[in-house]
């Protein structure tokens, strides 16, 4: 009888030392966002709204409503990013908007108020994301398909309420480039771009086919991919490609950073010769694509690819390839590059 009594102590014992290591599991701290005063956050949208070089993103971290981490929520991106192009699901609070489509809309809650309170609280902007082709979407290659199909793009983006759209020019061989393309971006221009009297934004990212000429009065901003690029002259002959006919306010540098997440690029060699930041830091291709403009003015912005992958970074407390801080930025790249781009004061 006295076995059976320590065995059942001992049981009780092992229950409640489980339950209090559930307890200490459970206290797991979470990430919240930095909160600041109103005249703060007013001052930032008044920034976002101000004649500057902007901060572009795709961003893809934003599906899982489970993760505490703020690299995961919109809430957590940088405050001054200013143009977050949506490279996973549409985030949708209606589950009746919701269809198995190739725009993969998907009903997370969630995420869409994270989304809008982020917009309202920063003015961060969203656009929906979109590769450009019309193979595989059912419409036809004729006019009246260009129409039917650009159509149901801005239905997409104006349902869930969203501030443009980003569309990623890679035909690849594809019917809708060239000629067709420049009357598919005719048609959206009356519903995004700055021909449409909306406010809402028509941009248009390529990496090596460049759009038609024709195309850049209905078009806000053409993000180049410049993967890889190593120095203010590559970025140079990037820009010049297309310079006879867009401005050097609509051109965006970017940069892969889902393959450079550990550094922010790769080493980048300005014009006279530099090679670190403004803190004395390595210079890697991101923060050097945020300093460079054009020789013929200043550039439109700079901005990455897959850029939650340096949420978190070990930059810039990297001594092994010669950083000089000692402490890990979050988004070290893109908070830095906008400094070194929008030098406050200036």
């Amino acid at each position: 009888m006295k076995n059976v009594n320590y065995r059942t102590i001992a049981a009780f014992a092992f229950c409640a030392a489980v339950c209090i290591s559930c307890l200490e599991l459970e206290r797991v701290p979470v990430q919240v966002p930095n909160s600041y005063s109103d005249e703060y956050y007013a001052n930032l949208r008044e920034y976002k709204k101000s004649d500057h070089s902007i901060c572009f993103g795709w961003y893809a971290g934003y599906t899982s409503d489970a993760s505490v981490s703020m690299g995961s929520h919109f809430s957590g991106l940088p405050d001054s990013l200013d143009i977050v192009s949506l490279w996973s699901a549409i985030p949708s609070d209606n589950p009746a908007d919701v269809e198995t489509n190739e725009w993969n809309e998907k009903y997370l809650p969630n995420a869409y108020a994270d989304l809008i309170k982020t917009r309202e609280l920063k003015g961060t902007r969203f656009v929906m994301c979109k590769i450009c082709r019309i193979a595989g979407t059912g419409y036809d290659k004729s006019d009246a398909g260009i129409e039917e199909y650009a159509t149901w793009l801005a239905r997409c983006v104006l349902r869930n309420n969203l501030d443009g759209l980003d569309l990623d020019y890679e035909p690849e061989g594809d019917w809708l480039q060239n000629d067709n393309f420049t009357k598919f971006i005719k048609v959206l221009g009356q519903y995004f771009g700055p021909q449409s009297g909306t406010g809402k934004l028509l941009i248009v990212d390529f990496y090596s086919q460049t759009p038609p000429a024709e195309t850049e009065p209905y078009v806000d901003y053409f993000v180049r991919q410049c993967y890889g690029k190593n120095s203010a002259a590559a970025l140079q002959s990037s820009y010049d490609g297309i310079s006879g006919w867009c401005p050097p306010g609509k051109f965006v540098a970017t940069e892969q950073m889902g393959w450079y997440w550990e550094t922010g690029g790769v080493p980048f060699t300005e014009a006279d010769g530099n090679n670190v930041d403004s803190w004395g830091n390595p210079l890697y291709s991101v923060i050097g694509m945020a300093r460079w403009n054009p020789s013929q003015g200043r550039k439109g912005g700079f901005g990455g690819y897959y850029f939650e992958y340096e949420y978190n970074t070990t930059r810039p407390a990297n001594s092994s390839i010669g950083d000089k801080e000692t402490v890990a930025i979050p988004y070290y790249s893109l908070r830095r590059g906008i400094q070194e781009q929008n030098p406050a004061g200036k």
